[in-house]
């Protein structure tokens, strides 16, 4: 199906591992959108924590990380390979995906500077419409004006079974435990923060996937495309 789609904001939120990111990176490849992703931020600040010692048995040195947050340059860089995460000229895409990362961004995603960091960075990157962006409060915070606002779920032990063999096959030795708690215990943060907590937003398009392929899910998204946003 050939699409001639208008110049909209596609904002993707819901839980961890439901593949809101790798479909997000699919529809743009498909429909020639710009991809942001808002949770590779979130981690990059992450990483910038661990690296720095700023974190205490999951206390924040905010007093340190505050004034860093002004002159951290996070963004995004595209070539052959895809889109990477760079801090300033250092890729960190690697970096950021990893077990220790994933088990603090949640507490740091919660505070309020660093999601008007990452609110900004968002704006500063999407000035031109026709994007991409998934993460957990994008249609409701980040860009609640967006002309299409997709919540994505799925089974708590498939989401979890998703993100052990995602880690396995980069090498990293977890258990599927570890993992499901992991994912239960970010539910629960990012459901419960005070900043911008995650939910459906009112006129969001619901979509569990936990039985659906990759294929299945952008069927579903181009008939929806078809009907509402075709020109």
């Amino acid at each position: 199906m050939d699409l001639d789609i208008q110049d909209i904001i596609i904002a993707i939120d819901g839980y961890s591992s439901t593949g809101k990111s790798s479909f997000a990176k699919l529809i743009a490849k498909e429909l020639g959108f710009l991809y942001l992703d808002s949770g590779a931020l979130y981690r990059g600040v992450t990483l910038l924590v661990l690296e720095r010692g700023w974190n205490h048995k999951g206390e924040i040195d905010t007093d340190a990380l505050f004034p860093a947050l002004a002159e951290l340059d996070l963004h995004f860089e595209h070539n052959a390979e895809g889109t990477k995460t760079y801090m300033g000229s250092r890729c960190i895409e690697g970096r950021i995906r990893s077990m220790k990362v994933s088990s603090l961004v949640s507490v740091v995603a919660a505070i309020p500077e660093v999601r008007r960091y990452v609110d900004q960075r968002l704006h500063e990157l999407a000035k031109n419409r026709r994007v991409v962006m998934d993460g957990r409060d994008i249609g409701t915070t980040v860009f609640p004006d967006a002309e299409l606002k997709i919540f994505m779920t799925a089974d708590k032990k498939v989401r979890a079974q998703r993100r052990m063999d995602e880690l396995i096959a980069k090498g990293e030795n977890v258990e599927f435990q570890e993992i499901l708690d992991n994912l239960e215990q970010r539910d629960y943060i990012d459901s419960h923060r005070t900043a911008s907590p995650l939910r459906q937003a009112p006129d969001a398009i619901v979509l569990d996937n936990t039985n659906l392929t990759f294929e299945q899910q952008m069927d579903w998204l181009k008939g929806i495309l078809q009907a509402r946003f075709s020109r």
